[in-house]
């Protein structure tokens, strides 16, 4: 360098270029049941859901949350309150999201209130895994007949079997509780198929997310 360049900074190269990210790294993230249940929940006019997250209900809370508004409660009772009120407040549906077992009985009480005065209320709980059901392995939060105690108290207890039949038995869940004699209604879903996707790859298999260890 010559004395006439020292004490002079170096030059910088600069760039006007843009590089796009590739598409494959820009993938959607994968699609869980609740997705399928803000889809049917917004063709019914739902805006709003109340509820208390478990890890028995995450795929659906999480969905909710993202794409509508999740409003958590302290108590599963006070969430079907809270959807007991809004649907009689607003004149549609009023949804509750509880968890298994302990979570599903404590929406009991609550739930005879909704049936008594027929209202729309749409109750969505989860369960253990679809394959463990009945089995009395002693299954976290596993709690023997627990869609005959729903039954009892809801105008009608439907459980998704399958994820293919996800839309469809919400969707009857929804029809159920609009059509005189109006009433709540209760759907128990395994977690394992919530994290499954509905939709099928190129292969005909079903999609599923990745979900958390020890759920």
């Amino acid at each position: 360098m010559g004395k006439r360049d020292q004490g002079k900074a170096p030059k910088r190269h600069t760039t006007t270029e843009t590089h796009e990210a590739p598409t494959s790294d820009l993938t959607a993230p994968a699609r869980t049941g609740g997705d399928i249940l803000v889809g049917v929940l917004r063709e019914a006019g739902v805006h709003a859901a109340f509820g208390v997250v478990s890890i028995h209900n995450l795929p659906l809370v999480e969905a909710v949350d993202r794409d509508l508004r999740f409003v958590p409660m302290r108590h599963e009772a006070a969430a079907v309150n809270a959807a007991d009120g809004y649907a009689r407040a607003s004149g549609g549906v009023g949804v509750a999201l509880t968890s298994t077992g302990t979570g599903a009985g404590n929406a009991a009480g609550s739930m005879l209130e909704a049936l008594t005065a027929q209202s729309r209320v749409l109750h969505v709980t989860g369960n253990i895994d679809a394959d463990l059901l009945g089995e009395h392995r002693g299954a976290y939060h596993e709690v023997p007949r627990q869609l005959q105690m729903l039954d009892a108290v809801s105008a009608q207890a439907l459980r998704i079997q399958t994820a293919r039949q996800a839309r469809a038995v919400l969707t009857d869940a929804v029809q159920r509780l609009l059509t005189p004699p109006q009433g709540p209604v209760s759907v128990d879903w395994p977690i394992d198929l919530q994290y499954t996707a509905p939709a099928a790859t190129s292969n005909g298999r079903l999609r599923s997310c990745v979900r958390p260890s020890g759920r």
